[in-house]
């Protein structure tokens, strides 16, 4: 039964006019609203290398091409501790990790985007003891990824969590997938349209996949890798590589590359659907689509480029690779797909261009320095960060064009991410919104 209170509210509404009713109503709706900093759109960038993991932004935007310490920095935040995670948004937020140098702290936050303040921080994982990592990771390099409404921090095998992406509390948290990363983690987390969330645990001693509930962190499927490295030695048997999602002729392809292989899994129950093979290890770069042919990087020690037509079954290696590059391809760095042709920079500072259909080298160019974040293609041109601040955008196309090159105080392990007219860039000490001001 109504209250006396709710008899009166519906008489005093029902008697208004019907125009001023509905204004009301829109009134009550709009206050309540969820905030619209956390909005996702088309300048979304909720995964490492974009929505689409191919690390190209909207049409519209229009990121400046000069900047400097002093020119179209609209903010710059110190970051406190160490993370090479490349920054994800949802509307006017940016949220990254980062981890105390010796590993025992391991923490997220939350930027607005708009003024470069700390939203929330948060504790995430605190560790006794860690195993050592590589001089040139971090504890903290996997990307986050988000929904908009929660976003998952990953730091390997150390831990996972889902976190409120308001509040920063924590929605869940796993800890039980263990391998040794060796040289620490680095494989970001995949999360689908299905609301399944695709990691990799690619270590020294222990390889597998899984997929897990990303509302709750249930197990969906866990699979270890059927793979004969040809050695006992774990070295070669770790990897460092996103997964990413592909549709072939109707059914969706989980493509999963690491040391030795690529595997193809089904994303609803891990099976196995192809898989090709080689003799590199410790896979980095993402891989990525144009909607016929795959392409991947192979890893270390000298990293290939393979076109795969992923219509196969089973081993495909010797019936589905259309074709091999195997001169100056990174191996950190993912490569970028653009107009047919596919952009390229060597971990050793040398950028490069193929033809998408046959591999064969466009230009090559040495820009010096070292590179480990990937090619980022926004407002038309190709921006590129190396590890000592410079920061080089260049014109596609067949030809090498120099536009500008630019310069920071410190250098970058993250990728850039665009949004709007303006550059969101992390380096090793501090993080930039970069901007043209008017």
């Amino acid at each position: 039964m109504l209250s006396s209170f709710q008899r009166s509210r519906q008489t005093t509404l029902s008697s208004l006019p019907m125009l001023l009713r509905t204004l009301l109503i829109a009134a009550v709706l709009l206050i309540f609203a969820t905030p619209d900093r956390f909005a996702t759109g088309d300048d979304g960038w909720p995964q490492f290398r974009g929505p689409k993991s191919n690390n190209v932004a909207s049409d519209s935007a229009k990121p400046p091409v000069t900047w400097s310490e002093s020119k179209n920095i609209v903010w710059k935040l110190p970051t406190a501790l160490r993370g090479w995670s490349s920054p994800v948004l949802a509307g006017d937020v940016a949220v990254m990790t980062e981890a105390t140098p010796d590993g025992k702290e391991m923490d997220a936050f939350a930027v607005d985007l708009r003024d470069g303040k700390i939203l929330w921080r948060e504790q995430i994982f605190t560790n006794e003891s860690v195993a050592e990592i590589h001089i040139m990771n971090s504890y903290a390099s996997p990307s986050p990824v988000t929904d908009g409404k929660n976003v998952w921090v990953s730091f390997g095998s150390y831990g996972t969590a889902c976190l409120d992406l308001q509040t920063g509390k924590q929605v869940w948290a796993r800890r039980d997938f263990p391998c040794e990363h060796y040289r620490g983690p680095g494989s970001s987390p995949y999360l689908d349209s299905s609301g399944r969330l695709f990691m990799h645990f690619d270590g020294f001693d222990l390889q597998y996949v899984v997929a897990l509930s990303a509302s709750d962190g249930k197990l969906i499927w866990k699979q270890d890798r059927d793979i004969d490295y040809g050695t006992d030695n774990g070295d070669q048997m770790k990897a460092f590589c996103t997964p990413t999602m592909i549709e072939v002729n109707g059914r969706q392809q989980l493509i999963s590359p690491t040391s030795k292989a690529t595997i193809a899994y089904d994303p609803i129950n891990g099976d196995e659907l192809w898989r090709v093979l080689y003799d590199e290890f410790s896979a980095t770069g993402q891989p990525f689509y144009d909607g016929k042919t795959l392409y991947v990087n192979t890893g270390f020690g000298k990293a290939h480029l393979l076109a795969i037509d992923p219509t196969g079954t089973g081993d495909i290696t010797d019936t589905h690779v259309k074709w091999t590059a195997p001169k100056g391809i990174g191996s950190k760095s993912s490569q970028l797909l653009h107009d047919g042709l596919i952009y390229n920079v060597h971990d050793a500072g040398v950028a490069s261009c193929l033809d998408a259909s046959s591999g064969e080298e466009v230009w090559s160019e040495r820009l010096g320095g070292q590179f480990s974040a990937s090619p980022l293609m926004a407002g038309g041109h190709i921006y590129l960060f190396d590890h000592d601040g410079a920061g080089y955008v260049i014109e596609p196309g067949r030809k090498f064009k120099l536009i500008a090159k630019n310069t920071l105080n410190d250098g970058c392990m993250a990728s850039p991410v665009p949004t709007g007219d303006a550059l969101v860039v992390r380096t090793r000490t501090a993080l930039y919104r970069i901007e043209k001001k008017e």
